[in-house]
């Protein structure tokens, strides 16, 4: 038998990247970790002819593996409060381009699509977006093809929690989010601070979830005490900066 190693590079995912959870009615991600599920296993390979005969409808078989890494770090990892900021800006900047210059809507901008690069040594983007597998065209003459809602839940605008049709504007409302969760629930680079009360933001219906997130921006009073109390003492120094975002 012979054997082949193959070897391949790609985007993180990083912890908040879950798999799809998807129902009758939506389609839409959690904010945390899946479990990896093994492959199942393979049949067993037919029995060997007898010894010293081979028959000749037996071919070689050519086993593969692909060896993934990550390829850089999900934003909450960020080493600084200033890095962090300067990367969201700059995966806006990505996605205004994927926007204008193929129109497309990214459609799950969330935690583990945001991407880091602070490796001096690494020529690439020093952040960009990953996972277009949700994305849709804007200007389309029918249904994206996805079945009701599309997203990772504690990052989805109050607009498409509320039925909306998706918008740019959607997305753009998606960043304030994650940077909402990175200052609750991080405090500090990729140090989580364990569950907080937003957790629940992963499971809750529709409705009640967009009325929680408008409860949060609707006043700017309501919105400076609440960040307040739930931003960890590393990231406090944001909250009038994610104010003004607000």
């Amino acid at each position: 038998m012979r054997y082949e190693l193959l070897s391949a590079a790609s985007g993180t995912a990083g912890i908040e990247r879950a798999g799809r959870s998807t129902s009758t009615t939506s389609q839409k991600r959690s904010s945390s970790q899946a479990d990896a599920i093994l492959p199942p296993k393979k049949r067993p390979c037919p029995s060997s002819p007898s010894k010293g005969v081979r028959d000749a409808n037996i071919q070689d078989r050519v086993h593969r593996r692909f060896i993934v890494e990550d390829y850089d770090i999900p934003i909450y990892r960020a080493s600084s409060r200033v890095s962090l900021l300067h990367a969201l800006e700059n995966c806006i900047e990505g996605y205004q381009s994927l926007h204008m210059k193929a129109g497309l809507l990214q459609g799950d901008i969330s935690t583990g699509n945001l991407i880091l690069n602070e490796d001096v040594g690494n020529p690439s983007w020093s952040a960009f977006l990953i996972d277009l597998d949700l994305s849709i065209e804007e200007q389309r003459e029918r249904a994206s093809g996805a079945r009701g809602k599309t997203g990772t839940r504690a990052f989805m605008a109050i607009g498409l929690l509320l039925g909306e049709q998706h918008l740019f504007r959607h997305d753009l409302e998606s960043f304030f989010w994650v940077l909402f969760w990175i200052c609750i629930h991080y405090n500090g680079p990729d140090q989580g601070v364990g569950p907080t009360d937003l957790d629940c933001w992963n499971y809750e219906d529709d409705g009640k979830l967009a009325r929680s997130k408008q409860g949060i921006v609707a006043g700017e009073e309501d919105f400076l005490k609440i960040a307040s109390e739930l931003f960890s003492p590393y990231y406090q120094a944001l909250v009038p900066w994610v104010n003004r975002l607000r």
